[in-house]
């Protein structure tokens, strides 16, 4: 008898030879794709390439299905803008054109709809627009938290999805160009490897390397399925939820929201590395970012016998935005819920350094405002223009201190 389960043991693994096994390999894939050897992962260029040949390598590795228009890679090209203001055009490749490369997997279960799961890839470089560096000698950002963590989440679901919830196919995305401007995928939404009206919702990750001590996690896009705001919290046992409605936001789920399709985006915040050489791979939380991965692999369970989920258009904060020609020069605490804006970064050299402003202080009145939350911080920072004084007030250590301002 001993004899027979043995042989039925043996046989048993010769069948499962080739089936893949779901690895932790969170770290692995951060450290890889935030060395110094690839020099920044800016789009366009070889050290993005070779990011893209590991996230592909690791597809293959995991058993997805090539999914672009070339094995797994989908490439675009587009010259880059001369201002701000200028609309990025897509075009065939040439004198003064970029070419990023959008790396994309796929599961095929044969079901009727595909639940789309990315994450942004590409950074800064050595420096390129949007860097916050202010150092003399040019330097490497390699974007640990953003977006090398959104990356490792999205291999470690794409492990864990090779064998279950087979009611959706699933399609993984690694966009190229985000920092740039959404790029990738808004060319992906444009020209798309999949039916996108087959498309059942989509789920992005982008810096969720920082979970803090006090393990808040945001979630936008709860406003987008009439389902979405109760599977966020009923799946929830581990999180301080900040909930967002909008699907309109700076990463890569705004694309999906554009093409009619409900989303949620997935942030553990700013902090003062955010788009700074110093944004390294020792500074994550491996342990806060295999719980998000667990946390979303349970909506997506969840979720997995409902069908296609029915999309509904949100408020746009963003039409709402105030602007401004002035700034203190800090980073918000976009997660903190308390009254006041908390200022989770101070740059150099800014009117916030200059008066002695610091990290961790919650702004609770800029001139004769009150500050309540991050948008009456910015409607209040709108009446102000460059050479006007005024005076702060924020909450330090249970105190309140009083600076005076100069724009």
């Amino acid at each position: 008898m001993k004899k027979i389960s043995l042989l039925v043991l043996f046989i048993s693994l010769l069948g499962c030879e080739n089936a893949y096994v779901p690895e932790n390999k969170i770290k692995e894939d951060v450290t890889f794709l935030a060395n110094d050897g690839l020099e920044g992962r800016q789009t366009g260029t070889e050290g993005e390439k070779r990011a893209a040949e590991y996230i592909a390598q690791r597809f293959t590795d995991i058993g997805l299905m090539a999914k672009g228009t070339n094995n797994y890679f989908q490439e675009f090209s587009f010259k880059p803008k001369t201002n701000p203001h200028q609309k990025v055009t897509y075009s065939a490749e040439g004198d003064s054109t970029i070419t990023g490369t959008n790396v994309i997997g796929f599961i095929d279960n044969e079901a009727e709809n595909t639940i789309i799961i990315g994450a942004h890839y590409d950074h800064l470089g050595y420096g390129a627009e949007g860097s916050l560096y202010r150092g003399s000698e040019k330097a490497i950002h390699n974007g640990a938290d953003d977006n090398a963590s959104g990356v490792a989440v999205m291999l470690n679901l794409a492990g864990k999805l090779k064998t279950s919830n087979p009611n959706n196919n699933y399609l993984f995305i690694a966009f190229s160009g985000e920092e740039m401007g959404l790029l990738g995928s808004n060319y992906f939404t444009k020209n798309a490897s999949i039916d996108l009206t087959k498309a059942n919702y989509m789920l992005n990750m982008d810096m969720v390397g920082r979970l803090k001590q006090d393990s808040t996690l945001a979630v936008y896009g709860v406003g987008t399925s009439p389902i979405l705001k109760q599977i966020v919290t009923s799946n929830n046992k581990s999180f301080k939820i900040i909930e967002n409605e909008s699907g309109v936001g700076p990463s890569d789920h705004t694309s999906f929201y554009n093409s009619d399709i409900p989303v949620l985006h997935f942030f553990t915040g700013q902090h003062e590395d955010y788009h700074k050489p110093s944004d390294d791979s020792n500074k994550l939380n491996y342990k806060g970012m295999e719980t998000i991965s667990n946390y979303i692999y349970n909506i997506i369970t969840d979720l997995d016998d409902n069908g296609k989920l029915a999309f509904r258009k949100t408020k746009n904060e963003s039409e709402e935005t105030p602007r401004f020609k002035v700034g203190l020069g800090v980073v918000p605490d976009y997660l903190f819920d308390g009254e006041g804006m908390r200022i989770d970064g101070i740059s150099e050299d800014k009117p916030a350094q200059r008066a002695g402003l610091q990290k961790g202080d919650i702004v609770i009145k800029l001139g004769d405002s009150t500050i309540t939350d991050l948008m009456s911080y910015m409607r209040s920072l709108s009446v102000f223009e460059k050479g006007d004084k005024t005076t702060v007030v924020v909450e330090r250590n249970g105190k309140e201190v009083e600076a005076e301002i100069k724009f």
